[in-house]
């Protein structure tokens, strides 16, 4: 099968280029000209184009099977306003870009996986929630609205359409645990605000395997939870990091710091939201990392 990736050289991208290679796919990622140029990774075709903009690499769209966009400026900075445009231009755009050069037909039928994010449902305290829970109303649920919206365009080609949201990934050399771990390591690693909030994570290990299960699994359409069926308060992630690392977990990040320094995207952090994956785990897919204690294990003992 032929596979074009966008955000291909990223922390999730290479992790999922290398799962495909294995599986025998033939793997293309477009990369931005004169940019990633020290990422270059064995069987793997390198594709130059800007995403963002139009261009001839989207004629090399009707040779593939399946797209796979993880395109995106990272949501972990601090939002301002010309951040959110870049936010939103580097999501919309891609995709619409996307989108305009597929062509599918009866005897050809191309999959799209376009990622979209648990932020997509906004906040909601204790609320489990899945993928028929109804979007929220904050900035980033918002971008996610329009973003998949624009990605469902694609069906109307006759394009299979699988919009992938992510919860917070964890992975080695990288992520989210790239940022938490060296705090714990020097002793003053601990919950964020209250630590009352929702963390809606998974394995590295456990998305790569999902998108091969989805892969394989052609029937399934529309929005996939991509976290584990374990999510955990903030405060909770904090105590097993802990006992991980074999280091304190009792020095707590303020709230009030954390919007000093975020701004908007502090209340992302401070807030959170439970998740559940529904969709994966009625259509049989098994989690290799269901709990916080297991993964954490896995990734930081190795």
């Amino acid at each position: 099968m032929n596979i074009l990736m966008t955000g291909g050289t990223g922390f999730v991208g290479t992790a999922l280029a290398s799962r495909f290679l294995q599986e025998g796919h033939t793997v293309t990622i477009l990369v931005r000209p004169m940019g990633e140029s020290g990422r270059r990774f064995t069987g793997i075709s390198y594709l130059q184009g800007d995403p963002n903009q139009k261009g001839l690499w989207q004629e090399v769209l009707k040779d593939q099977d399946t797209i796979v966009n993880l395109a995106g400026a990272s949501i972990f900075s601090r939002w301002t306003d010309e951040y959110k445009r870049i936010l939103r231009e580097s999501r919309i755009n891609t995709t619409r870009n996307i989108v305009e050069g597929l062509v599918s037909s009866p005897e050809k039928k191309i999959t799209l996986f376009s990622t979209s994010a648990v932020g997509y449902y906004g906040f909601h305290g204790d609320e489990a929630l899945d993928e028929s829970s109804p979007p929220g109303s904050d900035f980033l649920a918002h971008l996610a609205v329009d973003w998949e919206a624009e990605a469902q365009k694609a069906a109307d080609k006759g394009v299979r359409v699988v919009i992938t949201r992510f919860g917070i990934v964890l992975g080695e050399k990288g992520g989210a645990l790239g940022q938490m771990v060296p705090l714990f390591q020097r002793f003053v690693g601990g919950a964020v605000g209250s630590g009352q909030q929702w963390f809606s994570w998974i394995h590295m290990q456990d998305l790569v395997e999902a998108f091969v299960f989805l892969l394989k699994h052609q029937k399934i359409t529309g929005a996939v939870n991509l976290c584990a069926p374990g999510p955990v308060k903030n405060l909770d992630l904090a105590k097993s990091l802990g006992r991980v690392l074999q280091r304190p977990s009792f020095m707590p990040a303020p709230g009030f710091m954390i919007k000093l320094v975020l701004g908007e995207f502090g209340s992302v952090i401070l807030k959170g939201q439970r998740v559940i994956p529904r969709r994966l785990l009625e259509s049989g897919f098994t989690f290799q990392y269901p709990d916080i204690d297991s993964a954490l294990k896995n990734i930081l003992l190795r």
